[in-house]
């Protein structure tokens, strides 16, 4: 184990510090890998006692509290352990934050009455002659029952087992355990409390992991005590207070409580509005209503919320979540710990403006609206859009100013083309809105197929807006007017996630959309996300969002992608563009083609990354022209293997032949024929855009009717694969995918459709062996329906 001697610093310190420690041999095969190389990113101690106002906060905890509630640690039958969830929830989880982050672990159990309650029913069954089972009769031996068990005699009996089963448990992952039982009096003398703070620390200090319970030997049981009738139910002393008052008497960083519900609800779990709140502030608690208690305990979430709010108070992050599910929450405590959206965090400072949650459902509810507007509705709508881009030109060079500034201390040059506007692109921006919004005229509610199935029972295709697109884009403010026009006119709810780098153009280009939207009430249909979301929480939201497209770099289309696990993605992974110069092909065409596609524009993902050149072409003139045209433009020249073994003094040979440059490089390989380079393309590619340029037409038809990707031009630059060049007007991305849309999408790739049926009191019935109808299915000429203002 490396050891890392960390001094205090400031809050908004962190240190990305990397690692290689050898693990146990039980955790190395949790992990995957018995010598691992940990990228930490470690929080040193908060100048202050405040707790964490954003989940992001949470990475910074170092000392953190998890209480276990008695639904996680207590078997389905309410007699014993649930030894699984124990080690998925609790050790593997703790075990992982202590060896990789550094953090001090303490841990609130429930589990004593529940263990002993196991322990002495069994030992009373055995303890019953054989002689009594042989005279009560078979049946009457199925009947037995046990007498009352009583919950200290119970707690009593299982101290001893849970904390050897914690013992066991955590051996396995090489952490030494230590037990504390406490009651209220060690909190309330001031004695007790001192020599119980200096205990703990010790322990903290040795990397040992307290497990803490509350003594329910000697304490009173709760009242009333009907729940400790019978042999079916049990009653565990609350552990939520024990747990919020340890964390603010050892000012720990971060509560987590696990209990059996994903987190807090504004209304009791499973009934049918019921929705999870993501952060809960004070002052909340009159918006909700509280369910029923768990099945054990008797705290329920109505003790964990005032439990919460009162270590939030003193200071101490808390994160209420659900411990009984691993399979579905995953490792809950790391996740938490990683500011992950996982349960109910409880945050003192509430923002100014609505949440994520809260923006998705008026985007949406807007967005219903804008769907039933007709077409020159929305057309008016993108015009207006179009024209404030022109009249507020002004307010939006300067906003992208105050991003260019910041952004140019520390960006690289691609970033800053991106990030920037001029008079021009917001002009071209313009055109293309305007051009959209003519093609909005026959987008919603187009029937694409009319049958009539049998007599007087009709059925039609129609078009439909998808519902709420999530677009993710980086340090692009011209994406915003962009999506934000199509999805207008889609009639699709847009929730706009852009990057940091252009927060202000971004603002005012929302702004604009928002005016735009509301000469027709639809105003709140294009949201904007500005706080600090992270994209990984967006993807979960599959019960809000329809379909996310990201625009970027490849990185951040394979982050979504993997993220977005219930939600469809539509966008490429990369950007790996191919032209290919065939023997046959003209000068003139050649230099200006490889020019374009490459130095146009190097950062856009049309632009060629690889140059593939026809062996013959290698030391004639024309090839010359090429590699002096590159030099030229300042391009840097890779070489592919091919291309470096006919050189005898030749550029840097290509690390890999899939790179995406995004700047001025490129790689150049050789080819022996066009069906050679379509196997490249193939292998290489990403199916983004690929160019031939030859003169022989057969050459270029086979060409463009057997390489499979989402764009093939012939005697084109790559440059051309985009929405606005297509005449699409604008486009939320270029998919590489297989279904739904490909290449630049535009308006269309935003809409679905849904089938409609009129009938007169048709039934199925009617169509059976003994019904008197019979199917026609007929084609119908399709025509569309007359709009109006």
């Amino acid at each position: 184990i490396l050891l890392l001697p960390l001094t205090p610093a400031p809050q908004s310190f962190s240190a990305h510090i990397s690692v290689s420690i050898s693990l146990s041999p039980c955790l190395a095969h949790a992990v995957g890998s018995p010598n691992c190389v940990f990228f930490l990113t470690v929080g040193l101690a908060r100048a202050n006692s405040n707790s964490f106002t954003h989940r992001g906060e949470l990475r910074k905890a170092k000392r953190i509290v998890v209480k276990l509630g008695s639904a996680v640690v207590t078997r389905g039958d309410e007699c014993g352990l649930a030894l699984g969830r124990c080690l998925e929830a609790c050790v593997f989880n703790n075990c992982l934050l202590i060896v990789v982050y550094s953090l001090e672990m303490m841990i609130v159990t429930s589990g004593a009455v529940a263990f002993g309650k196991q322990r002495l029913r069994h030992e009373i069954l055995l303890s019953q002659s054989v002689r009594q089972a042989l005279h009560s009769g078979q049946n009457q031996i199925k009947d037995m029952s046990v007498p009352v068990l009583e919950a200290r005699a119970c707690a009593a009996a299982g101290q001893s087992g849970l904390m050897a089963l914690y013992e066991a448990m955590f051996t396995q992952y090489s952490t030494c355990t230590a037990q504390v039982l406490v009651t209220n009096l060690d909190f309330h003398d001031d004695q007790k409390r001192r020599n119980l703070n200096s205990t703990l620390q010790e322990l903290l200090r040795m990397n040992i992991v307290p497990i803490i319970n509350t003594n329910d030997a000697v304490v009173p049981p709760p009242e009333p005590n009907s729940d400790l009738q019978g042999v079916n139910v049990i009653s565990i002393k609350d552990n939520d207070s024990l747990a919020a008052r340890l964390a603010v008497e050892m000012k720990a960083d971060l509560l987590i409580a696990l209990s059996d519900v994903e987190g807090l609800y504004d209304s009791p779990p499973g009934t049918d509005d019921a929705k999870l709140i993501d952060i809960f502030y004070p002052g909340d608690q009159l918006s909700i209503t509280y369910g029923t208690k768990s099945r054990v305990g008797i705290g329920g979430m109505e003790a964990k919320v005032k439990a919460a709010l009162w270590a939030l108070q003193g200071g101490t992050s808390v994160v209420i979540a659900n411990g009984t599910h691993p399979k579905v929450t995953g490792h809950v405590i790391t996740d938490i710990v990683e500011g992950k959206k996982v349960g109910t965090f409880f945050s003192e400072v509430k923002p100014a403006g609505p949440t994520v949650e809260q923006q998705t459902e008026m985007a949406r509810n807007s967005g219903r609206t804008l769907a039933a507007l007709h077409p020159e509705q929305r057309g008016e709508i993108i015009c207006h859009l179009a024209n404030l881009l022109v009249e507020k030109k002004e307010e939006i060079l300067a906003a992208n100013k105050m991003d260019m500034d910041l952004a140019g201390v520390v960006a690289f040059k691609p970033l800053l083309n991106r990030l920037s506007l001029s008079p021009a692109k917001l002009n071209s921006l313009a055109i293309g809105l305007r051009q959209i919004a003519l093609a909005s005229q026959d987008s919603v509610g187009r029937v694409l197929r009319r049958t009539r199935v049998a007599h007087n029972l009709e059925l039609e295709q129609i078009t439909v807006p998808i519902g709420v697109l999530l677009v993710i884009f980086e340090a692009r403010p011209d994406c915003l007017p962009q999506v934000s026009a199509l999805a207008i006119a889609s009639g699709n709810a847009l929730l706009a996630k852009g990057g940091k780098e252009a927060a202000n153009t971004n603002r005012i280009l929302h702004e604009l959309t928002q005016e735009a939207l509301d000469i027709h009430w639809v105003k709140e249909a294009v949201q904007l996300v500005s706080t600090r979301e992270e994209v990984e929480d967006l993807c979960r939201l599959d019960e809000m969002i329809d379909l996310i497209i990201p625009r970027g770099s490849s990185q951040l289309v394979k982050n979504i992608q993997s993220a977005a696990k219930g939600i469809p993605v539509l966008g490429h992974s990369e950007g790996i563009c191919h032209v290919y110069i065939d023997s046959e092909a003209a000068i003139d065409k050649v230099i200006k083609i490889v020019r374009d596609s490459k130095c146009d524009y190097p950062a856009a993902c049309n632009a060629m990354e690889t140059l593939l050149v026809h062996r013959d072409i290698l030391k004639t003139p024309l090839f010359d022209q090429i590699i002096d045209m590159l030099r030229t433009e300042q391009v840097k020249i890779h070489a592919g293997p091919r291309f470096a073994s006919n050189l005898t003094f030749s550029p840097s040979e290509v690390k890999s032949l899939r790179t995406e440059y995004g700047d001025l490089e490129c790689c150049i390989e050789v080819v022996d024929s066009m069906q050679e380079a379509i196997d490249h393309i193939h292998r290489y590619g990403s199916s983004h855009t690929d160019v031939i340029v030859t003169e022989n037409e057969d050459t270029a038809e086979r060409f463009l009717q057997q390489l499979d990707s989402a764009c093939v031009f012939w005697n084109v630059s790559s440059r051309f694969a985009d929405g606005y060049r297509f005449g699409l007007g604008a486009e939320v991305g270029i998919s590489t995918a297989r279904i739904h849309a490909r290449g630049p999408v535009g308006l269309e790739g935003l809409l679905t459709t849904k089938w409609v049926l009129r009938g007169d009191g048709h039934t199925a019935a009617d169509f059976s062996e003994q019904g008197t109808m019979e199917y026609l299915h007929e084609n119908l000429p399709v025509t569309q329906p007359q709009t109006s203002n």
